[in-house]
């Protein structure tokens, strides 16, 4: 299956979208400085679709996402990666609670390395883990943009609030 890329800018650095014909498996910081990947006339559906909520979502207007994606890891490793959307936007969740989640309760430095491996950065919102004790823990894409991602679902967490009432 032929496979393509696509960069985002973000206001926090590119993002490289990566991607089949049906489904999104990449989605991460590049440290470029410059745009590499455009999109194209046989730029695929899944792949524009991405690109155009992951700009709804750094404008503040979209809160979860609904294109296809689709995971490469373990067993264990995808089930901590499906449980990581459930951490509502703007909130976070520790690495022990997702261990509970996954009925896994003593596998929490396990759950630390899964997150650690996440792939698709920002839809599944490894960013939102964060220490038992409170404070922010490793991010692969930079703690800088952990805490700008965090404060920014912060800031317009009162949009939903609006909308769900």
């Amino acid at each position: 299956m032929k496979q393509y890329k696509l960069d985002y800018q973000s206001p926090i650095g590119i993002i490289e979208i990566e991607g089949t014909d049906t489904a999104i498996y990449g989605i991460n910081f590049s440290e470029r400085e410059q745009l590499a990947h455009m999109p194209q006339q046989e730029t695929p559906q899944v792949m524009l679709a991405c690109y155009e909520q992951l700009h709804e979502y750094f404008l503040g207007e979209r809160f979860e996402f609904t294109f296809p994606y689709q995971f490469e890891g373990t067993n264990f490793q995808q089930a901590v990666w499906h449980a990581l959307p459930h951490i509502p936007y703007g909130k976070t969740a520790s690495y022990k609670d997702i261990a509970i989640a996954i009925n896994n309760e003593k596998a929490v430095r396990a759950v630390g390395s899964a997150n650690g491996k996440n792939n698709i950065s920002i839809v599944v919102p490894c960013h939102r883990i964060i220490g038992s004790n409170g404070t922010l823990t490793g991010y692969g894409g930079g703690m800088w943009r952990k805490e700008w991602l965090l404060q920014h679902e912060q800031s317009h967490r009162e949009k939903i609030s609006k909308l769900t009432n």
